[in-house]
């Protein structure tokens, strides 16, 4: 293994203009890769610690003291050395942070490193990203859960939940899903325009109307399908991250502008599952109510896709504990929550053998990196959130699947609802 012989770290801006960690590296006689980290909203409290200046220099939000740990302390203890793999690297700059949520040297600043030496870990053996990333895998196009309306705290517009998605999944490739995404979404900004409705656009490029009603939101995108030429719960499904941490406060949660007691709002989502071909809620209830989870989970876990991601956090030892209480069935999975690449693949390893399945995800303050797309497909997901088809910062994601759907050609599988936990 040749030794790494450039690193260099800098501040650039997400898709936000909040600043975030960008590192140049290569291996000895290899070219230079580089890679971003993205950073989250609505995070949850168990995730890795994003280091952050808490200056009067961006409002507080600057990088430099996750660059410097970079630039002056991983450098000096990563130049010259050779490492076996993404294991042994990223196993080097946890023991160099040596706290349990890598708040010394910062997750932004540890992941930053681990995204540029996975990549060049492809380019030494001359693959594709996604053909590096994953052992043994059966690739596969992932399914995406578009977000195309924007609420909570991805949009200033009173809706209480945060994403309402669109899950294409009925069509025979990536591409196909993709195409009628758009349309759908096309379609909706008419419906919007012609109700007077802001088709301004939030966080994840999802349209942030200022609604009257969470049920509001599904009809406008069920009318959106109908007018595109599509089925509801045949070609196009949806899907609801909730994010309900957000909402809940002196035990009660914040609903349609009414504060819900937990068995409520369980009989909101039974509703709702009901009424809609809901297929994925992500976040329905608080990251620690376990219990109340468990009991969601006894109710409609047959039904529908219950993901955690405030719950689970990437986290091994959260996700045991989910799979020991029963609570929920799929785990979000976001890089930067846990704070390396090796660690984030054990993460999904462990989904996997439980039988929980796992969508890769971007997070609200995203960049042009593309890297979610082939981990994606090299985990065999078969979903991906990477937010609405506008917004270059998410259409990225969209276009590396693409590319890999091109580069595969007639090997190429698309997942449609084969991994959603669902019974069809």
């Amino acid at each position: 293994m040749p030794k790494i012989s450039y690193i260099r770290a800098r501040q650039i801006l997400d898709s936000r203009g909040t600043p975030t960690v960008e590192v140049d590296m290569a291996l000895e006689g290899q070219k230079l890769v580089r890679s971003s980290v993205p950073s989250g909203a609505s995070t949850g409290s168990y995730e890795a610690v994003e280091l952050r200046d808490n200056t009067a220099d961006f409002l507080g939000k600057g990088v430099s003291k996750a660059v410097e740990n970079i630039n002056k302390i991983i450098a000096n203890h990563i130049i010259n050395s050779e490492f076996e793999g993404i294991i042994d690297f990223d196993k080097k700059l946890t023991n160099l942070d040596s706290t349990s949520n890598k708040s010394k040297l910062g997750a932004n600043a540890i992941l930053a490193c681990s995204l540029s030496f996975t990549k060049c870990l492809a380019q030494l053996n001359n693959k594709e990203l996604f053909q590096s990333l994953y052992e043994n895998s059966e690739y596969l196009l992932p399914t995406p859960l578009m977000n195309i309306i924007n609420g909570g705290a991805h949009a200033n517009n009173g809706l209480d939940i945060q994403e309402f998605m669109i899950v294409p999944a009925g069509f025979g490739s990536f591409s196909e899903s993709l195409r009628a995404g758009v349309e759908i979404f096309m379609n909706l900004k008419k419906i919007l325009n012609n109700k007077n409705y802001s088709t301004a656009v939030g966080d994840e490029g999802g349209f942030a109307p200022d609604l009257k009603s969470n049920e509001e939101a599904l009809d406008l995108i069920c009318e959106a399908i109908e007018k595109a030429g599509y089925k509801i719960g045949k070609d196009i499904f949806l899907a609801l991250d909730v994010a309900a941490t957000e909402l809940f406060s002196d035990n009660k949660y914040s609903y349609n502008s009414k504060k819900l007691a937990t068995n409520e709002l369980i009989e909101v989502y039974e509703k709702l599952v009901n009424e809609y071909p809901i297929i994925s809620i992500e976040d329905p209830l608080d990251e620690d109510d376990w219990d109340a989870w468990s009991l969601l989970t006894s109710k409609i876990g047959s039904k529908v896709q219950l993901v955690g991601d405030d719950l689970f956090v990437t986290n091994i030892e959260r996700l045991k504990k989910g799979i020991d209480n029963k609570a929920g069935n799929s785990i979000l999975v976001k890089i930067n929550q846990i704070g390396s690449i090796s660690e984030t693949i054990d993460a999904i390893n462990l989904a996997k053998k439980n039988h929980f399945s796992y969508i890769i995800s971007h997070r609200s303050g995203e960049t042009e990196d593309s890297f979610i797309a082939d981990l994606a497909v090299a985990t065999g997901s078969g979903q991906i959130k990477t937010g609405s088809c506008s917004r270059t910062d998410r259409t990225s994601k969209y276009n590396q699947l693409l590319r890999i759907e091109d580069l595969l050609g007639s090997d190429s599988k698309f997942a449609g609802l084969s991994t959603f936990k669902i019974k069809t």
